[in-house]
């Protein structure tokens, strides 16, 4: 159901917002499917392979990013419920501890998290087009930055246009990746022998090494929690917004496992580890060159897929600190015909721009976003509680099963990881910790004008 007139906001929308209830059940779960299944899923596990000792491990690290976050998604979809609005995190921490709080964290998610994610994902397209295309390093840039810009322009132009082309991709997706795993392991010539784990197993772990495993898992898992962003233009969404976060968790993480069988099946661990592109490898040891090509084009898509939920999401909480004066001026505008958050969206492309220039690199790109990803979520779960303390009569349309205890394991786990990232890549992290900082003086600024 939309807007009962064209400028007039939903009833349990914040008073300002011009955005139109346009996306149903079907198109909420399919954006958290395509805002986590991306170039994650093969680009990392090589990564992963490199810090784990078997098979056994590795499924236990996609397992452990899968029911995390599903705890993270549990929190969410209670608050998601409760304010249906755009801009997600923001809006739980402001209303939970403080403006500052909301502003802080909605800062890091778009600047770091989203922007970041842009980043990371043009990065990888970039990097998987010159197997096909001779690129340098500068070319490579330069189409990460021109992807970048032209997913912007088709979420400019309407949120139907962009959650028709996430609705076909993902379903694509979905349908060429359970096909690969099933042709996989009924076809294929592999060795279910792989999957075995060697005697005295677990001797070669560390926590420490499961923890930095969890850190590319769980930027695999990004985007478990899409829809809260979008909230305002969701119809119902004291339903099909927490049905959309487990549904679209909930494939995802079967995807993941069955895909981990299928590259574990057709590689050992020792030829998987450091495979720059895991689904290509598998598909090369399995059914030869053809396949390894065909899967490499596939990964580019999907990736663009992802690309395009990111790129749809984001803008959304720039927009919604906008409304509440506390961001630039014009960013609380929708754009009077298309009803998108216009300006949100080219302030995104152009961070996602300058983080490519700074940072050039898939990997190092990957570690930046999965520490923020890490602190705003923990922030999300950090509201939940507060929330039920200050507000205990507010209506709760959906409340997180577990409570307290699932929670608190998400709190835990991802502290942990966290914390490993924090010792072996500090560089990252701290680029992540300044721009959180140079929140502050924009947030005083913005507080004065206001």
């Amino acid at each position: 159901m939309s807007d009962p007139t064209p400028d007039a906001p939903a009833p349990d929308a914040h008073p300002r917002d011009r955005l139109s209830r346009e996306l149903g059940l079907g198109d909420a779960t399919f954006l958290v499917v395509s805002g986590v299944i991306g170039s994650g899923i093969f680009l990392t596990p090589g990564r992963i392979a490199d810090l784990l000792p078997h098979a056994g491990w590795i499924f236990a690290a996609w397992l452990a990013g899968g029911l995390l976050s599903l705890a993270g998604a549990l929190a969410n979809a209670e608050l998601g419920a409760m304010y249906p609005r755009a801009g997600g995190d923001y809006v739980y921490l402001r209303e939970a501890f403080h403006p500052l709080a909301g502003f802080l964290v909605g800062w890091l998610s778009f600047f770091v998290i989203y922007a970041g994610t842009v980043a990371t994902l043009a990065a990888g397209f970039a990097s998987g087009l010159a197997e096909f295309v001779s690129l340098g390093a500068g070319g490579q840039i330069a189409v990460a930055i021109g992807v970048t810009w032209l997913t912007s322009v088709v979420n400019y132009l309407g949120v139907r246009y962009g959650a028709l082309a996430n609705n076909l991709t993902a379903v694509f997706k979905l349908g060429a990746l359970v096909a690969f795993s099933l042709l996989g392991l009924l076809l294929g010539s592999g060795s279910f022998e792989n999957l075995r784990p060697p005697a005295g197993a677990a001797a070669g772990l560390s926590l420490s090494a499961f923890g930095l495993a969890l850190s590319p898992v769980l930027f695999s898992y990004l985007g478990w929690n899409s829809s809260v962003y979008v909230a305002s233009e969701i119809r119902n969404p004291a339903r099909n917004l927490p049905w959309s976060l487990f549904l679209g968790v909930a494939l995802c993480t079967l995807v993941y496992l069955l895909l981990n069988a299928v590259y574990l099946y057709a590689l050992p661990v020792d030829a998987l580890r450091g495979a720059p592109n895991a689904g290509e490898a598998a598909a090369r040891a399995l059914f030869g060159g053809l396949g390894g090509r065909l899967v490499a084009a596939f990964v580019l898509v999907s990736i663009l897929g992802t690309l395009n939920a990111t790129v749809l999401v984001g803008p959304r909480i720039a927009y919604a600190m906008a409304l509440d004066g506390l961001f630039f001026r014009g960013i609380d505008r929708a754009h009077p015909s298309h009803r998108t958050p216009a300006g949100a969206i080219w302030v995104q492309a152009a961070m996602a721009s300058a983080i490519l220039l700074a940072l050039e690199t898939f990997e190092r790109a990957l570690d930046y976003t999965t520490f923020a990803i890490l602190l705003a979520t923990m922030a999300d779960v950090a509201a939940l509680y507060r929330l039920r303390q200050r507000q205990p009569e507010r209506t709760r349309p959906y409340r997180a099963w577990g409570y307290p205890w699932v929670p608190g394991l998400y709190l835990v786990a991802s502290g942990a990881v966290a914390g490993a990232l924090l010792q072996s890549r500090p560089f990252e992290c701290a680029m992540g910790l300044a721009l959180l900082a140079l929140g502050l003086p924009f947030y005083a600024f913005f507080v004065r004008r206001s």
